[in-house]
């Protein structure tokens, strides 16, 4: 069996190259410093590609648009540039290097790093017009898979794509040994969307779930990870109660320090419809 082969079929693809796997990690704000939370993905490269999509989207801002009883989400970011930037990351890294391709999430983008640098014979100018395929039998199979489109045309389908879901294009990066692109994230709180009246962020979602039952401050904090109580009364429970799909249990006195928070008849209905479009 050919590597290619192997990395298509394996149900863990370290055994056949140790560093073939993909690394995820979820920091708090602009930088390295603190993790929230880490996955690895080591089934095959097919495999793969579906896992670490759905790993992103699960940890940026999903807007939920409530029409009638029915719920359409749209993340921030799209998930077929998204996609196809895994893609090429998988496709086209140097499985001879002993680093993995790695994910990184943060306040304000969303970074997809590959070893290896351009192929010999290109250079940055060629992006998005010419390829040079590092691992052709690689990419002949996914392409008949249907899991890349034509040659030459990801880095070109992946701007275009952010252009047509109104957001920034992502910034690339290359060096000897890396490539990297950058989707700048759309909010000045990613990860904690405040969310709208027509479209709760998916962690005030949560807490309305959370609030069938009355419950002090500090338990939705915990819930969805946050820490500045300030910020998070201010950006995430103000909203929903300014919504009318949460309220005080002591409204006379908002900062008691027995102040509880529950759903209201609002929110149920709200819930309702959400659940619906979920079915």
């Amino acid at each position: 069996m050919t590597h290619a082969g192997a990395w298509l079929l394996a149900k863990d693809i370290r055994k056949f190259t140790i560093s073939a796997d993909v690394a995820c990690a979820l920091f708090l704000g602009s930088d390295k410093v603190r993790i929230l939370d880490r996955r690895n993905f080591e089934h095959d490269v097919y495999s793969m590609i579906d896992e670490v999509v759905v790993y992103i989207l699960s940890k940026i801002n999903v807007e939920y648009i409530i029409k009638h009883v029915k719920r359409e989400e749209r993340p921030e970011l799209p998930e077929e540039a998204l996609r196809e930037a895994v893609v090429n990351a998988l496709a086209h890294r140097d499985y001879r290097s002993t680093a993995n391709v790695q994910v990184y999430i943060f306040k304000d983008r969303v970074e997809i790093v590959s070893p290896g640098g351009l192929p010999a014979g290109m250079t940055e100018a060629d992006l998005g017009i010419k390829s040079i395929p590092r691992n052709p039998l690689l990419f002949g199979m996914l392409h008949r898979m249907e899991a890349v489109e034509h040659i030459g045309s990801g880095i070109k389908r992946i701007r275009n794509l952010c252009r047509e879901y109104g957001v920034a294009e992502p910034r690339i990066e290359v060096a000897e040994h890396w490539f990297t692109v950058i989707f700048p994230r759309t909010s000045s709180d990613a990860g904690h969307q405040v969310g709208t009246k027509l479209a709760p962020s998916q962690s005030q979602v949560a807490i309305l779930k959370f609030a069938g039952e009355a419950r002090p401050i500090s338990d939705f904090m915990t819930l969805i990870g946050r820490a500045d109580r300030t910020k998070f009364r201010n950006q995430v429970i103000k909203p929903l109660i300014e919504a009318g799909w949460l309220e005080m249990t002591i409204p006379d006195k908002p900062t008691s320090s027995i102040q509880k928070y529950r759903l209201t008849a609002q929110g149920k209905e709200l819930l309702h419809g959400i659940e619906g479009g979920e079915s």
